[in-house]
């Protein structure tokens, strides 16, 4: 079973304890790209639907900047090199942990999982809920996907794709999305072929 957050180092009942978490996305890249010059320069390329989403959209793209500065690559949206087309989705289940006995009568034989739009979850500070109303099931289970496809000027050919994909019980998406950006990118521009388990480290957080 894979996990979102792996919780390495746990401590309860006692304040001010330390708690280590990583971050274990499974990646999938493809590129056709040898090298990138130094200093590459790229904008942001947006569908429809995430121009209806402007707030929402900035976030994921200060996510996404991050982990493509770390790469090497730098936001100049007068003069790119490169658009980035990011996405990213959270999506709400029941746990497989949970006792399928007493869920049966709340959700029914025919239960099916929460879908709450693009990167719906809790904030990282715990703020309200993002996107669509929505309340989650008992012992609910997450599954994120984020996704980087860079395109080369001025032909807009697709040079670069990836995808990051994990899981877990924590709704914690603000934390968690920017690490998964950064593991999509992980081998940038020439990553191992192949789908691999990426393990990133989450600042320790005080309880």
């Amino acid at each position: 079973m894979k996990h979102v957050l792996a919780v390495l180092a746990l401590c309860t009942g006692l304040a001010g304890c330390a708690t280590r978490w990583v971050v274990d996305s499974d990646v999938r890249s493809f590129s056709s790209l040898g090298t990138v010059p130094a200093g590459a320069t790229y904008r942001f390329d947006r569908l429809p639907s995430q121009q209806a989403s402007e707030a929402q959209q900035q976030q994921l793209e200060a996510m996404a900047a991050a982990a493509l500065e770390r790469v090497g690559l730098r936001r100049d949206d007068a003069n790119p090199q490169y658009t980035a087309q990011i996405d990213a989705r959270v999506t709400a289940e029941l746990s497989p942990w949970a006792d399928p006995w007493y869920f049966h009568g709340a959700w029914g034989p025919g239960y099916r999982p929460w879908g709450y739009g693009p990167w719906g979850g809790r904030g990282l500070y715990g703020g309200g809920w993002y996107g669509p109303a929505f309340t989650p099931p008992a012992n609910p289970w997450y599954v994120r996907e984020v996704s980087v496809v860079l395109r080369e000027l001025p032909s807009h050919r697709v040079v670069y794709e990836t995808h990051a994909r994990n899981e877990g019980p924590y709704a914690a998406s603000g934390a968690v999305l920017p690490v998964m950006f950064q593991a999509a990118l992980q081998g940038f521009p020439n990553p191992p072929a192949g789908e691999r388990r990426v393990n990133i480290e989450i600042p320790t957080a005080k309880n």
